[in-house]
């Protein structure tokens, strides 16, 4: 077989299809660049690894600067990849080419799932991956991901929760980590994870006589339920559950609706107490820390 030749074709086809067929481009360049990388791994396996250098060469000089030898190995190594991982045309090339590194199939298909879930752009997936979003999951999380298992809305929020900080102190009050969340809401609900939406910020609500606000009211859509948000720049204590409980039990009495889930509550803390959610009757409440970045 004439393995430059195949490649040629190959890319050439495949540019050509991208300027036609503008709504099939995504899954034809996958395609391609599938068919591109199973030549080369067989074409190295023929020739050697000194074949990549050649080919990266002749292909220059036919069709011009943009087949490196790094692209090229790059492209090989997506053959690779495809071939263990279920590949969506939801996601470009780019997209993959972005979890080439990633040596933990676990991790690459928790970004996989997320990209397409939250439609991801390569820069955002690069953002998450470089927050080490997936390594801030739970084990609880983690098992359950691998295994399939049916996720709570609770089960994706990360620990900690990176807030991005603008302010010059390293300690902030209650006040002001949340005028940073709010100053950067969508960052902090994408942090959180999928389907968060933002509701109102010192919510007020009637306790017997007495006015409360809420830090922050959030609603997930995916999941139809309330989140009851509270911002701690203290160690987690045990009155902080009892305070979060009367919250979310309101919210549910007066707000939610008979076809919405049960408020979950998730209190931000400076540094969490697994003694305290350990000991906590109420799985609907979970505690997370925070990290100004």
């Amino acid at each position: 077989m004439n393995y430059y030749k195949e490649i040629k074709n190959e890319i050439i086809n495949n540019e050509v299809t991208k300027r036609i067929k503008d709504y099939s481009k995504n899954k034809s360049d996958l395609e391609s660049k599938y068919r591109i990388g199973k030549l080369l791994s067989e074409a190295g396996k023929h020739y050697g690894e000194g074949i990549i250098k050649e080919y990266s060469k002749r292909l220059i000089n036919d069709l011009g600067k943009k087949y490196s030898v790094t692209t090229l190995k790059y492209i090989r190594q997506f053959y690779v990849f495809s071939k263990s991982h279920s590949l969506s045309d939801q996601l470009s090339y780019t997209h993959y080419k972005t979890l080439l590194p990633i040596k933990d199939d676990n991790k690459i298909n928790y970004y996989i799932k997320i990209s397409i879930e939250q439609h991801l752009s390569v820069n955002e997936l690069k953002d998450r991956i470089k927050n080490n979003e997936y390594d801030r999951l739970t084990d609880k999380t983690k098992y359950k991901l691998i295994n399939s298992e049916q996720l709570k809305v609770e089960d994706l929020v990360p620990n900690p929760i990176l807030i991005k900080n603008n302010l010059l102190n390293e300690k902030v009050s209650e006040y002001a980590l949340k005028q940073l969340i709010l100053n950067n809401m969508d960052d902090f609900l994408s942090q959180l994870g999928t389907g968060f939406t933002y509701a109102a910020n010192e919510y007020k609500i009637k306790v017997d006589n007495t006015y409360n606000y809420i830090d922050l009211l959030l609603f997930n859509y995916e999941y139809n339920c309330f989140i009851v948000v509270e911002l701690k720049v203290t160690d987690l204590k045990k009155e902080h559950i009892g305070q979060i409980q009367v919250y979310m039990n309101y919210i549910d009495e007066n707000l939610r609706k008979p076809s919405q889930n049960i408020t979950i509550g998730i209190i931000i803390c400076r540094e969490d107490n697994e003694y305290v959610i350990k000991y906590c009757s109420d799985d609907r409440i979970i505690s997370r820390e925070y990290k100004l970045v």
